[in-house]
């Protein structure tokens, strides 16, 4: 560790900014206003001429429209089919994408489909373990939102499936593909901040609707919804259109919170310090304000103990997700360690630095060399550097889909497979546990498993 942190002090100090992590990065560096040094990071161009891939979209709500839109802004992909419940989106998926396109409400009549060579899994987490194993068992890659599982009884069952099928699958946790998490897990590897030994995370969303308070469409009904295969895995009830279109809010067909925005967390953090996860998972929070028939609170706090492993010190994290935030809040994860911090989002990180130590290695041995008189001067690297992304990026979401084509196209992996993609689910799926259960949740990160 110190003598890769004193090539970072090097880096910094004196050779400028430290290089980007793989050559398809790039970084300039400039002064502000303020004089605070500032690194532009970008990344190479990664188009290709390659042959066209067809996707299909497996539920086409917000989130699966979002990942479609942005599939398609990569060169050579062509959608050829959506499934939906609901009548209403497969119409919106007509007049988006054109009138070629294969609609029906049944998944499997797409993973029947030989023009179709991988899907987009955008449905509510109870249906990701099943769409998912059928999709892999039916040839196809497979692109899944997170939380990949609905539990963590499924994740084993996802994983073999995957090992099994010899296709690419990738779960959709997109801010782990930004330039942000890359820098800070190049400055953490390179000692920028010592020993890691704390982290936290936060995510604050309001609106005057309430969090997850989807609109209704006014011809919601049984006629425009397959309401029984929606519950088909799930306990039977009569139509409920507050169930099928504000699904986050129920247990049955989400996952809280923690499944929704602390998994984003997880998968950054895990990404930035290659840790399998903790090994102690516990939550507590409440339903604060939105009392509107939710089942799960508007104010999650989480904590958890991470032990130490060949990849890093042992360390704890908090985290915090607040949906009552009247200022709508920020969001961020924030990793401490023994001699500075980094506030890393999506698109920058914010360096900061303890550079008035005595106990600075790199600093007492340039003092040795240069001056030769007690109490001279040092020449000190910045206390806060900030790397932001330079304009034009086209962000993380974007970097995400480029990983899981380029896989596909020449055989590799990606960044977010199975594995990677349950160990950072899992501590998020137990916090519900921990809240509802009220108990701390012991859980093998390594094996995967509750203990």
């Amino acid at each position: 560790m110190k003598n890769n942190r004193r090539l970072f002090l090097k880096n910094l100090g004196l050779a400028g900014a430290a290089t980007a992590m793989t050559p398809a990065i790039l970084a300039k560096e400039t002064v502000n206003a303020q004089g605070r040094k500032i690194t532009y990071l970008n990344r190479a161009d990664t188009s290709t001429n390659e042959k066209t891939l067809k996707l299909a979209l497996i539920g086409a709500g917000g989130m699966g429209t979002a990942d479609m839109n942005t599939a398609l802004e990569h060169d050579n992909i062509e959608i050829v089919a959506v499934c939906d419940l609901y009548d209403g989106r497969l119409d919106q998926a007509r007049e988006r994408w054109g009138d070629h396109l294969f609609l029906t409400r049944d998944y499997k009549e797409i993973l029947k489909r030989t023009d179709v060579d991988a899907v987009i899994i955008g449905t509510p987490d109870h249906w990701h373990k099943r769409i998912s194993i059928d999709a892999l068992n039916a040839g196809k890659h497979a692109y899944c939102e997170k939380p990949m599982v609905h539990s963590v009884d499924e994740g084993h069952e996802l994983i073999n499936a995957w090992k099994k099928s010899g296709k690419i699958y990738m779960v959709g946790s997109q801010g782990l593909s930004s330039l942000g998490n890359e820098k800070a897990k190049q400055l953490l590897a390179e000692g920028a901040i010592g020993d890691i030994n704390y982290a936290e995370g936060f995510w604050a969303r309001h609106s005057p609707q309430g969090a997850w308070q989807y609109a209704i469409p006014e011809d919601a009904s049984e006629k425009t919804v397959d309401w029984d295969r929606y519950i088909f895995n799930t306990k039977k009830r009569p139509f409920d259109p507050l169930r099928f279109f504000r699904w986050r809010n129920y247990l049955d067909y989400g996952t809280g919170m923690s499944g929704d925005l602390f998994v984003h967390l997880f998968s950054s953090l895990h990404f930035i310090t290659d840790s399998y996860g903790p090994d102690k998972v516990s939550a507590m929070g409440g339903l604060r304000y939105w009392k509107d028939g939710r089942e799960v609170p508007d104010v999650l706090l989480g904590m958890f103990n991470y032990p130490e492993t060949e990849q890093h010190p042992g360390f704890n994290l908090s985290l915090r997700c607040n949906f009552v935030d009247g200022t709508s809040g920020s969001t961020y994860l924030k990793i401490v360690g023994s001699e500075g911090s980094m506030d890393i989002t999506w698109n920058d990180v914010v360096l900061k630095r303890n550079n008035h130590t005595e106990e600075d290695p790199f600093l007492k041995e340039k003092a040795k060399e240069m001056g030769g008189y007690a109490g001279r001067k040092k020449i000190l690297p910045p206390a806060e550097t900030v790397y932001e992304v330079e304009k034009g990026y086209k962000g993380a979401h974007y970097d995400h889909f480029a990983n899981f084509f380029r896989a596909i196209r020449h055989g590799g992996t990606v960044v977010e497979d199975p594995v990677f993609g349950f160990r950072a689910a899992a501590p998020a799926l137990l916090c519900n546990d921990s809240y509802f259960q009220n108990k701390y949740i012991g859980w093998d990160p390594v094996k995967m498993k509750v203990v």
